[in-house]
């Protein structure tokens, strides 16, 4: 028999889920917009019964009701750099853990008329909140004219907006990474940087530099990197071309990874001849050859203490400019070694 057109298309009701489950249609309300004044066998049989009838709640009708999408947004740089894709895992994994979805905008050219336009974009989607993630300068310059009345977190910035920003220590771990060298005897220490308008590779690079000085030990120019193991490679061949290196600070681990490899391929034996430090602590890191002395930073502390932050400013609706300093720790492997007699 033909459907009439009132009819055409109608999905399972919360009358059909309460008919399914044996209970009331308020006690399927109350399910449906997380309400937990609800025990927990009543409420498994509801989700038992949505799933059979193929009921999906209405998430915009429930937001509308009560005030919250339970949606986050997301503005990010770049997902192809370690840093960025371990802090988006991580604000996944916590924006899950707290009952919110997950909205991602991507601005690679990161000018503020591109991340405006990602502002505009969130607010069609209806998210509760943002949190930017954006290592480039612009940033830091305060450039970027942050919404008002849009919770806000900002990650790895200098900026002093008037949100929650959430600053890895970046400096104090290129300092532990070159006096570990200088401490192991090497007479001074060589940098590949990242990329300049970086503001984690200018932190790293500020503070090696400012260590040497403090330690009366020669600075030698810098060497800027793109990130890539390529270019550590490139980097690390004119490296191994200077008998005169015996110790190198990667500003991450896929240069260090790079360094390596040029350091191998003419002969030059790590940690003997030449030592090499890098920063991140990559899952892989462990199992270079040798195992690589490297900078450890909890990129999954970075991501809860965002989420946690910006909830919190959902919650109660004030921002608070605070800075949440997320610590570094030194991770010593087979790579970094005193440098032999000569």
């Amino acid at each position: 028999m033909r459907q009439s057109s009132g009819q055409r298309g109608r999905g399972p009701s919360m009358a059909d889920v309460a008919r399914e489950a044996g209970v009331s249609g308020q006690t399927v309300s109350r399910v449906a917009n997380g309400r937990t004044n609800v025990d927990a066998d009543t409420r498994e049989r509801v989700l038992d019964a949505m799933r059979r009838v193929g009921y999906r709640p209405n998430s915009a009708a429930r937001a509308l009701r009560n005030g919250r999408f339970r949606t986050i947004g997301v503005i990010i740089s770049s997902l192809s750099t370690f840093g960025n894709s371990r802090t988006l895992d991580a604000i996944a994994g916590a924006v899950a853990d707290e009952g919110f979805s997950i909205v991602l905008m991507t601005v690679p050219r990161h000018t503020q008329g591109e991340v405006a336009g990602a502002f505009s974009r969130l607010n069609e989607q209806a998210v509760d909140g943002v949190i930017i993630l954006i290592e480039q300068h612009q940033l830091d310059q305060s450039e970027i004219e942050l919404p008002a009345g849009l919770p806000v977190v900002v990650i790895d910035s200098n900026a002093r907006y008037p949100s929650p920003v959430i600053d890895t220590a970046q400096a104090e771990g290129a300092a532990s990474a070159t006096r570990h060298l200088l401490e192991l005897g090497h007479a001074t220490v060589w940098h590949i940087a990242g990329p300049p308008q970086s503001y984690a590779a200018e932190r790293r690079l500020k503070s090696w530099q400012a260590t040497l000085e403090a330690a009366g030990r020669p600075v030698p120019p810098v060497l800027i990197g793109d990130w890539s193991a390529d270019s550590g490679y490139e980097h690390g061949q004119r490296l191994a071309a200077d008998p005169s290196v015996t110790a190198v600070f990667a500003a991450n681990d896929q240069m260090a990874l790079g360094v390596l490899r040029a350091l191998h391929e003419v002969g030059r034996r790590v940690p003997d001849d030449v030592s090499v430090v890098g920063f991140d602590d990559m899952a892989e890191a462990a199992n270079f050859w040798p195992p690589l002395t490297t900078v450890h930073q909890s990129f999954d502390d970075v991501g809860r203490h965002a989420v946690a932050a910006l909830v919190g400013e959902i919650a109660t609706g004030q921002p608070e400019s605070t800075l949440i300093h997320v610590p570094t720790e030194l991770v010593v492997r087979s790579s970094t070694a005193p440098p032999l007699s000569r």
